[in-house]
């Protein structure tokens, strides 16, 4: 009898090694999107990478191969902001190769179209939700729900070798590193971790060749006892209460998870994705697992989170004595992040400017202006552009990421 328990015990447990092992491999190729007419003409992979010690956990990532040559491409890594943004909103409103038709929406399912703007015309994008409760990702025990910068760093490291381990074929590639809004917080410590981690040749080595970021911190921490500080703040909220402040330039608009918004208004398209993403049809397409969360949110708004990194700065300096590319870019339309803030800390960091400021253009036409600096570092300004560039600005934004990708002067 007791020989009988033993092997049930051992059943039990080989079924429970199995099922781990299963979550940690899974992975799907997609060929068609409920939205989408026809099979998609580029290559997508969805799936989840445990992390973790007993993988609790559960990180979702779109795949999207380079559309040119994905053998010898760069493979780039994007963090999406937040905290909490889904990864999807990049791979659909930003840098990816689908974008939403914005319809007034009236009950069907959202469609959707090429972007020609992609930047898997020049490298494949690996997205992914992060920090967990993020879009897809969950977290198989309370303990690992626990979120926070430094947190995010280690689970963004490990998930990447942990897929570069499960896609070999992608550990030769250049790897980059890049993200937008608050990610700009998370991306250089990442970089610094994964650069550390080569030098002590911890497997698998990662051929990382640069960071590629969008917004330095968005907060500031204020005196409470300090009066005249507060009523000038209280002014300044005050007088730009009615301003967009991710694009000073477009109208005000609320929330748009509740309400319907009207079609002139760009957050309409959000409001799309909500509804697609929460089909059931299209669920499956993705092979979400069933009943890993519950309703899908673009941004998780209330997601608890600990932000333990006020300043990048010291990140940038060792990452820029290893001589690491890095292109840093802001709308010069943004006011969450305005432009001249980044470019104020880039002057502190000193460095001798090899191509002073300059117009970089387009079609013959101004596209943005750009400084290069000894220290590999290329910071560039997007005309017209808002706090996420590439979603104000596809074409110019495409261009200055094929340019200096290929290590093209902008």
């Amino acid at each position: 009898m007791a020989k009988l328990k033993s092997v049930a015990k051992l059943s039990v447990s080989f079924l429970l090694l199995l099922c781990m092992q299963l979550l940690a491999a899974s992975r799907s190729i997609i060929k068609f999107l409920p939205g989408f007419q026809g099979s998609l003409p580029f290559e997508l992979e969805t799936g989840y990478v445990g992390v973790g010690e007993s993988e609790e956990s559960q990180l979702f990532y779109y795949f999207v191969k380079s559309e040119r040559n994905p053998e010898e491409d760069p493979l780039l890594l994007w963090l999406t902001g937040g905290p909490g943004c889904s990864a999807f909103s990049a791979l659909a409103y930003e840098i990816g190769p689908i974008n939403f038709n914005v319809v007034e929406y009236n009950g069907s399912l959202p469609t959707l179209h090429l972007n020609p703007y992609s930047w898997t015309t020049e490298a494949s994008i690996l997205f992914v939700d992060l920090p967990v409760g993020t879009g897809f990702s969950y977290a198989r025990t309370p303990l690992a729900s626990q979120r926070g910068d430094f947190k995010q760093v280690h689970q963004a490291d490990q998930f990447l070798k942990e897929w570069l381990m499960d896609h070999p074929e992608f550990l030769i590639n250049p790897v980059y590193i890049g993200g937008d809004s608050y990610s700009g917080i998370i991306v250089p410590p990442l970089v610094q971790q994964i650069s550390n981690e080569n030098e002590e040749d911890i497997k698998p080595l990662i051929n990382l060749q640069s960071l590629k970021r969008n917004c330095a911190e968005d907060y500031v921490n204020v005196d409470p006892s300090n009066e005249d500080c507060s009523n000038d703040i209280r002014a300044y909220s005050e007088l730009t209460s009615g301003i967009e402040k991710a694009h000073i330039l477009e109208p005000k608009f609320v929330d748009p998870e509740p309400p319907l918004p009207t079609i002139g208004c760009r957050t309409n398209g959000y409001l799309l994705a909500h509804y697609w993403v929460n089909n059931y049809n299209v669920r499956k397409a993705l092979h979400i697992r069933q009943r890993s969360i519950g309703e899908w949110h673009r941004c998780n708004r209330g997601l608890p989170y600990t932000k333990e990194i006020t300043n990048s700065f010291a990140y940038h300096v060792n990452l820029s004595t290893k001589g690491y590319r890095a292109l840093i870019y802001s709308g010069d339309h943004d006011m969450l992040v305005p432009f001249l803030g980044t470019q104020e800390w880039i002057r502190s960091l000193n460095y001798s400017i090899v191509d002073d400021w300059r117009p970089w253009t387009l079609h013959g036409q101004v596209g943005g202006y750009t400084r290069t600096y000894s220290n590999r570092m290329t910071f560039a300004t997007v005309k017209g552009g808002g706090h996420t560039a590439p979603e104000y600005r596809p074409a110019e934004c495409h261009a200055m990421f094929k340019r200096w990708i290929n290590h093209v002067p902008l």
